[in-house]
C-alpha cells in the first residue's frame, strides 16, 4: 500500500463508518447529525462519545439534537434562543396575570372596608351582635386577601426561578458559542471581541499584547496519518497553551490550526518569553499513540508578535502579527518572530469574522 493513500482511505472508512452507524440507529441523515456522529466516533471528544453512547437503539431527533445543543451550540443558537424567548413571553405573561389577580383582590378588598366604613358612619347604635358579625366579616375579608398574596407570592418565586434557569441556559449557550467544540479553549467569535476590546482605552493600547500560532506544516500531518489524529495534536497543543500561561491570559483557536494569545500587563520582552517558552514546550513534546503504537514526531509551532501598541486598531494589530507569524514561516518555521524587528509591508489576513454578536 503506497503512503499517500493512507489519509483517502481513512477518510472514506470513517465516512463509511459514520453513514453506516447512522443507518443502523434509524438517524436522518441531516448535516447537524453527521457532525454529531462523526466527532463521537473519531473519539476526539470524549464526552461527546459517551453521549452517543448512551442514547437509545432509536434515537429521537429531539434526543440528537439536545447533544448538539451541548457540544456544538455554534450549530443551535438559533434554535436555543428562540425556545429562551418564547419561555421568557410566557412566564412574563403569567406574571402579568398574577398581579392583575392581586390587584382585583386589593381592590375587592378595599370595597369592603369602604363599604363596612360607610356602614358604620350611618349607624347611630352599635349592638354588640352586630359588631361581632361585622369583625368576623372583615376577618374573613382580611385572611383571604392574606391567603391570595401569599399564593402570588410563592408563585412569583417559582416563575423567578424559572425565569433564573432560562437566564443560566442563555448564559451558558453564550459561554458555548464562544467556545472551540474540539479544543475547549475560546474560538474565533471569542478572539474577535477580545481583539476589539484592547483598543477601547488607552490602558489596553499600552499594555496588551498579540501573539498568533500556526502549526507548521499541519496539511502534511493530516494528508499522512488523518484528520482524527490532526485533530488530537491540535487538542494536545491547545492544552499546552493553556496549561502554560496565567489565569488571567485570553487564548483561543483562531481557526484550523491557528491560535491566539492576548497578553495584558507585559512588556515586549516578557511577551517574546512566554512564546518562545510555549513555543519550545510543543517543540519538546511526544506526539504519539499509545493504542496504535505510532509516533507522529516533532509537532512545531510558528508565532508571531505585535504590541498594540504598535497598531492603530484591531485589524491592523492582527495584521501586523500575522506578518510577524508569516517572517517565523519563511525564515524556517519553529521560532518567534516580534514585528518590532521587522520592515516592509505584506497583506495580511482579516481579523475580523464576527462583525455583531
Amino acid at each position: 500500500m503506497q503512503p499517500a493513500a493512507v489519509p483517502t482511505e481513512r477518510s472514506t472508512d470513517m465516512a463509511a463508518n459514520v453513514v453506516a452507524t447512522m443507518r443502523q440507529l434509524g438517524v436522518l441523515g441531516l448535516p447537524r447529525n453527521y457532525e454529531i456522529f462523526y466527532e463521537a466516533l473519531s473519539g476526539t471528544n470524549r464526552e461527546l462519545s459517551l453521549a452517543v453512547v448512551s442514547l437509545a437503539s432509536r434515537p429521537t431527533q429531539d434526543e440528537l439534537d439536545q447533544i448538539g445543543r451541548t457540544f456544538f451550540a455554534h450549530n443551535h443558537g438559533p434554535g436555543i434562543v428562540e425556545h429562551a424567548r418564547d419561555v421568557i413571553a410566557r412566564e412574563l405573561e403569567e406574571v402579568a396575570s398574577l398581579l392583575r389577580s392581586e390587584r382585583s383582590h386589593i381592590e375587592k378588598y378595599g370595597r369592603i372596608l369602604d363599604e363596612t366604613s360607610s356602614g358604620l358612619s350611618g349607624r347611630s347604635l352599635l349592638s354588640q351582635d352586630l359588631l361581632q358579625k361585622i369583625a368576623n366579616a372583615m376577618a374573613v375579608a382580611t385572611n383571604s386577601t392574606i391567603d391570595h398574596g401569599r399564593q402570588v407570592a410563592s408563585t412569583l418565586s417559582d416563575k423567578t426561578a424559572e425565569l433564573e434557569s432560562v437566564k443560566s441556559k442563555l448564559e451558558e449557550y453564550k459561554r458555548l458559542a464562544d467556545t472551540d467544540p474540539l479544543t475547549h479553549i475560546w474560538n474565533r467569535r471569542a478572539f474577535d471581541k477580545e481583539i476589539t476590546r484592547i483598543y477601547n482605552s488607552n490602558r489596553g493600547i499600552l499594555f496588551n499584547a498579540l501573539v498568533l500560532a500556526d502549526i507548521d506544516r499541519f496539511k502534511d500531518i493530516n494528508d499522512r496519518y488523518g484528520h482524527p489524529v490532526g485533530d488530537k495534536i491540535i487538542q494536545s497543543i491547545a492544552d499546552i497553551f493553556q496549561t502554560s500561561i496565567r489565569g488571567d491570559m485570553f487564548v483561543a483557536r483562531t481557526g484550523g490550526e491557528e491560535f491566539a494569545l492576548i497578553i495584558e500587563g507585559a512588556s515586549e520582552d516578557a511577551t517574546y518569553d512566554v512564546a518562545e517558552r510555549i513555543r519550545a514546550l510543543i517543540a519538546q513534546t511526544p506526539f504519539t499513540s499509545s493504542q496504535a503504537g505510532t509516533n507522529y514526531g516533532t509537532v512545531t509551532v510558528s508565532m508571531g508578535i505585535c504590541m498594540a501598541s504598535e497598531a492603530e486598531g484591531p485589524e491592523d494589530l492582527y495584521t501586523k502579527a500575522d506578518r510577524a507569524l508569516y517572517r517565523s514561516k519563511v525564515s524556517g518555521r519553529n521560532r518567534v518572530t516580534r514585528h518590532s524587528t521587522m520592515a516592509g509591508p505584506r497583506a495580511g489576513k482579516s481579523w475580523l469574522l464576527y462583525k455583531k454578536d
